[in-house]
């Protein structure tokens, strides 16, 4: 056990300062500073390297009773972030390690050691645990390949495709023996990326209806597997083009995020019963057995390169309201990240 001197005193964080209606603005955000707590036996000080902005954070702005606790108002914001271990009190880590934990949207941390894990930074950047190699991961590998039993040889339609969940979706699929994989995006920009990263084809679905893009690009094959990240017109045109005993992954909805009023189920959600569709909804908290095994196999791929990863930084904590508003309205490409 050890312990560094000359060791932060207070910590800067945002705070919630009030609920957003619709869209997040900037003065739903605050920045403030708090004392630290003292370092109890089996606690560690992390000073935070990068926090993880995610379209989820969103619900819990709401004061609804939901799958994840909302947050408090006029407190810290929470989510996951990677940082350095500069104190511990605690068997098992030590000053240097590199941590994976919750308390992001703030400098410094002090929690308990086993609400962390230590990140192997010698197979990749820290910042890769909070995208690839983390919750975006598994996100992306349970949901595909255990959530909408991918099978090689199936078809299969991601939107949010540019994503860090969609982008590292695809090229899973790519990677498992896919027929097809279809990407939607919302930039010709993105659409290119997806291209790049090994997707058969991808669409703009600011150019057109998305049925309509999605009909030409899976062809009369069809589709077997849809990955959503979006819902609404995304769910309803995969629910088309979806082919008898197709799979439903869903995993988020960010069409809907910002919504204020109740928000309409696909209107041909009766295919489902003729054409024998499996829609599963998941969360990533349900997946956890799956971890070890998702981390070696996501390992090898990013080591051999059959899947790569892109990442959106913003720097300063400050910034990171307003990196989390663009990453609302689509502006990252991959995993949008705050560094400190």
């Amino acid at each position: 056990m050890s312990v560094t001197t000359a060791l932060p005193s207070s910590s800067r964080e945002i705070r919630l300062a009030s609920r957003p209606v619709g869209r997040p603005v900037p003065e739903n955000f605050r920045l403030e500073e708090s004392p630290l707590p003292e370092l109890q036996d089996g606690q560690i000080l992390v000073r935070n390297l990068y926090i993880s902005v995610d379209p989820y954070m969103r619900g819990r702005m709401n004061d609804v009773k939901s799958y994840s606790a909302p947050f408090a108002l006029d407190a810290a914001l929470d989510g996951g972030a990677i940082g350095e271990v500069i104190a511990s009190r605690a068997e098992g880590r030590k000053v240097g390690d590199a941590v994976v934990h919750q308390l992001g949207w703030r400098e410094f941390a002090v929690l308990d050691a086993d609400a962390t894990s230590v990140a192997r930074t010698d197979l990749a950047p820290a910042s890769a645990f909070l995208g690839a190699l983390g919750m975006t991961g598994l996100t992306a590998y349970a949901g595909l390949l255990k959530v909408a039993e991918f099978k090689p040889g199936d078809a299969v339609f991601v939107s949010g495709a540019a994503g860090a969940v969609g982008s590292l979706v695809g090229q899973i699929a790519k990677a498992m023996g896919a027929s097809r994989v279809i990407g939607s995006a919302g930039t010709a920009e993105k659409v290119a990326r997806l291209l790049e990263l090994g997707f058969d084809a991808a669409f703009n679905y600011n150019d057109g209806p998305v049925r309509d893009q999605l009909v030409q690009a899976a062809g009369p094959a069809g589709i077997d597997v849809y990955f959503d990240n979006v819902g609404g017109d995304h769910l309803e045109a995969a629910l088309a083009v979806l082919n008898v005993g197709g799979r439903v992954a869903m995993c988020g909805a960010i069409a809907q995020y910002n919504s204020t009023e109740p928000t309409p189920a696909p209107r041909n959600l009766a295919l489902a019963i003729g054409k024998q569709l499996t829609l599963r909804g998941f969360l990533v908290s349900g997946q956890r057995q799956h971890s070890a095994e998702f981390f070696g196999t996501m390992s090898a791929w990013l080591a051999e390169g059959s899947v790569r990863y892109d990442e959106t930084v913003v720097d300063g904590l400050e910034n990171a309201p307003q990196a989390f508003m663009d990453l609302l309205d689509g502006a990252n490409t991959g995993k949008m990240l705050v560094r400190l």
